[in-house]
């Protein structure tokens, strides 16, 4: 018997078919029947954060016009951090159909879609963060034949004023803690719920370690909670994170708490990484280690990528000064430039996966990146994340071999090179890697200048 809630996705139930295959009519059809008052074009912008702009369709030949062609917008404004003048500042944004979804939390009946980026030449804007995170999947996929599907842990904290019933919490000791022991839960699943309905793919939620009590500067409690997403290829994996957080962040403003993804909200105490697990994709999900403990090729060739290119990508997973405190303070946070096996305080790991009763993995194996955190720029950071893996790929064998036998089971080496400590540490290990990035046209010229530029004036 069929679900009245599956597919999760509203849309795909409405429509009755997955979301790669929907067309403009299908959206007409949907705005008909549901009676929907507002076509919400949403993008990202240079600074990571979601942009919408707002149409109320005059007829159908209006709403057919902004679904197909979309509409024109200030580029300086939403991109001049990365290197788009004023001179030449027009920019397109086209909807990209697949990706529509009902809004939850327009004040009218709306239709949501998000766009990527169009310059002048109406070819894809350089400078976008959504054509660079394309971009970048399409290299990986032309050199090495491989497709990298990701999914974000995101973590946060929620702050509310003490009352009675919050006698229950302890600092760090929140983990996987359920009501009432947690106030958060509701909106948590609450959440869950929202982002399946809008087509986000979600794996699970809990309540993370994280406990604040207040005190004479802050008279909140702050209680952690996570997010974890499903394995999606790099440009939706990117999307997701941007959409679970604006889901968090709008959820808690009705209920009128704080949502932060801070690094650190207090020296301490635990931080709110943004890990990401990896999956090589060749024909189906490829496996990352062999039975005798060595990786396969794929694997190796991510492993070795993220292990040279780690210090650079903080450029864009590492953004703000509590990125370092989280970092410096070591709870369960990597800060050497290494690799281990099953170690939480490394670069990167490999996780357990469940598996069935013959020992078969239930789910695809990943590689965890454990370097990023709140502040991440998604898009940009899963770009250099596919740049890295080629130029994992690139190496020599011997050096290769040589960078994946620095891991140790239980501790990392005090000898592996600590994570920079400073945006000066950051700029100079992303101009070091910049040809890399460069490679194939995916991050241009001007965007890693403006960033080195942003990150040296940063103190």
């Amino acid at each position: 018997m069929a679900s009245a809630f599956l597919p999760a996705s509203r849309l795909t139930r409405l429509i009755g078919k997955p979301s790669t295959d929907w067309t403009i009519d299908d959206l007409v059809g949907v705005f008909s029947s549901q009676q929907l008052r507002l076509v919400n074009l949403m993008h990202v912008g240079g600074d990571g954060w979601l942009k919408t702009l707002d149409f109320v369709p005059r007829d159908e030949v209006h709403l057919r016009e902004v679904l197909t062609s979309g509409e024109r917008a200030d580029g300086s404004s939403l991109f001049g951090m990365l290197g788009v003048p004023v001179t030449a500042s027009d920019v397109v944004l086209r909807p990209r159909i697949a990706t529509a979804f009902l809004d939850p939390f327009a004040s009218a009946p709306a239709l949501a879609v998000l766009c990527g980026h169009l310059g002048r030449d109406g070819r894809p804007l350089p400078q976008s963060p959504d054509t660079i995170v394309h971009r970048a999947e399409a290299r990986l996929r032309e050199q090495a034949g491989v497709q990298l599907d990701a999914l974000g842990e995101v973590e946060y904290f929620l702050g509310k004023r003490p009352e009675e019933s919050d006698i229950y919490g302890a600092n760090e000791r929140g983990y996987h803690a359920s009501s009432p022991f947690v106030f958060g839960e509701t909106l948590r699943r609450q959440a869950l719920v929202l982002l399946a309905e809008m087509g986000v793919p979600v794996k699970y939620g809990h309540s993370e370690v994280g406990y604040i009590q207040p005190s004479e500067s802050d008279t909140r409690i702050w209680e952690q909670h996570e997010v974890e997403l499903a394995l999606q290829p790099l440009p939706r994996a990117a999307d997701s994170v941007v959409l679970t957080q604006w889901v968090l962040r709008n959820l808690a403003h009705r209920a009128g708490l704080r949502c932060s993804f801070d690094p650190v909200l207090r020296q301490g105490h635990a931080g709110s990484g943004m890990h990401f697990h990896l999956s090589p994709v060749r024909g189906g999900a490829l496996p990352v280690s062999r039975e005798d403990g060595t990786f396969h090729d794929e694997a190796a060739w991510l492993v070795a990528g993220l292990s040279l290119a780690g210090a650079a990508l903080m450029a864009f997973g590492n953004r703000t000064s509590h990125s370092f405190v989280r970092l410096t303070q070591a709870k369960e946070a990597p800060n050497r430039v290494t690799w281990g096996r099953h170690n939480r305080k490394a670069l990167i790991r490999l996780p357990i996966m469940p598996r069935d009763e013959a020992g078969r993995a239930v789910a695809p194996e990943t590689v965890e990146f454990r370097l990023p955190d709140g502040s991440a720029h998604p898009h940009l950071l899963l770009a250099g994340v596919a740049q890295a893996m080629l130029v994992g790929r690139a190496l020599p064998e011997a050096e290769r071999a040589a960078l994946l036998a620095q891991a140790d089971a239980t501790q990392v080496s005090r000898e592996a090179t600590p994570v920079p400590r400073t945006f000066a540490e950051v700029a100079e290990a992303l101009n070091g890697l910049r040809t890399s990035l460069e490679a194939g046209g995916v991050f241009t010229p001007q965007v890693l200048d403006r960033v080195i530029e942003m990150l040296s004036s940063e103190r």
